[in-house]
């Protein structure tokens, strides 16, 4: 099994340290040749939305990543990652690959002074250390989305088919819960 790791800004290595005590075996997808290797699932870092969204314009991946995860490939999102997978920002009029049917709010928590630590519970994973930095939350949800987790009523956590998403930093957390989520995503494929 191996997973692919949107590499091209934000905190992949720390999602790749998780896989990697998982025995998974990750490839970092830099240029556009990385995204034709072989492999069985995606994960979207945190970072900068704006500029992940740019720079896989311009380094031409984004149509053939979108691709992938329409036809099916299991993809974890995490914070910038759910909004690159949203169909909606409801501040922000740019899209990226628009696969998960939900209105996602981007900084919803303030700047980096509004980061803040909750443990809560995720539903098929129990409870939960969640780290929220620069974090997004879900307005809303559309037809067949599942939700996941919330936290003081606002969704942070869902499922959409292939595809599970998280407003927090699992990554930060070395609890590797929802990597082996991915995991088991990937196996029952």
């Amino acid at each position: 099994m191996k997973v692919a790791v949107l590499a091209v800004q934000g905190a992949f290595i720390e999602h790749e340290k998780a896989l990697e005590r998982l025995g998974v075996e990750t490839v970092e997808l830099r240029k556009a040749e990385d995204v034709e290797k072989d492999f069985d699932g995606l994960v979207l870092p945190g970072g900068e939305s704006t500029v992940q969204t740019h720079l896989l314009k311009e380094l031409c991946m984004l149509e053939s990543l979108k691709k992938k995860i329409e036809e099916g490939i299991p993809v974890l999102a995490t914070c910038a990652g759910l909004i690159l997978l949203a169909q909606n920002v409801s501040n922000d009029e740019k899209r990226c690959f628009s696969t998960l049917p939900v209105t996602v709010k981007r900084n919803a928590y303030g700047r980096q002074l509004g980061s803040f630590y909750y443990e809560g519970e995720i539903e098929g994973i129990g409870r939960f250390p969640m780290e929220f930095i620069r974090a997004p939350y879900i307005e809303s949800v559309g037809d067949g989305v599942k939700v996941l987790a919330e936290v003081e009523g606002k969704i942070v956590g869902v499922s959409f088919r292939n595809q599970i998403a998280f407003s927090f930093h699992p990554e930060l957390t070395g609890n590797d819960a929802i990597h082996k989520k991915l995991v088991e995503m990937i196996q029952s494929r």
